[in-house]
């Protein structure tokens, strides 16, 4: 059988408590740090359809729809008394068409606004993603309101 004397009895103790607290040290130490510069939550939410509706150029953009609405009603108006079925329907579609060209350009120009604005907040708190609120079940940074408050200041 193995004996040691006390004293290298001793400095193997002394020695193995060293490395063990060195070790722990080692892996409570980075975790502390990350735990301390990141968010709580590097998840972002947004209620894309609350910035939308509350957009400064949302009542604009409404107005422009409703005139190419009634712009579109009028010449439908104008060209069908002199068209068949089949015609009306043709023309009925291609106005059709021209409105929901017309929607998508004026929402797409706020939604590039809302966007621009959703990646500027994400980067000031850190956030690696933003969904939409309706993906999540839960947890999650809500930063729609910040948005919000940032697409009203850039206005």
């Amino acid at each position: 059988m193995f004996i040691l004397n006390k004293r290298a009895f001793l400095t193997f103790v002394f020695t193995l408590i060293i490395a063990l607290g060195v070790i722990g040290w080692g892996i409570v130490q980075p975790a502390a740090v990350s735990a301390a510069k990141a968010p709580a939550s590097t998840i972002g939410i947004v209620d894309y359809g609350k910035l939308i509706d509350q957009h400064p150029d949302a009542d604009k953009a409404d107005a422009a729809l409703k005139a190419e609405n009634e712009q579109a009603r009028q010449e439908y108006e104008s060209k069908a008394a002199s068209l068949n079925d089949q015609e009306k329907q043709q023309l009925g579609n291609q106005l059709s068409q021209r409105i929901e060209m017309k929607r998508r350009q004026l929402l797409g120009e706020i939604m590039d606004k809302v966007d621009a604005a959703v990646k500027a907040v994400a980067d000031e708190k850190g956030l690696t993603v933003v969904v939409h609120k309706n993906a999540i079940v839960s947890g999650g940074v809500d930063i729609t309101n910040d948005v919000l408050a940032k697409v009203k200041k850039t206005k």
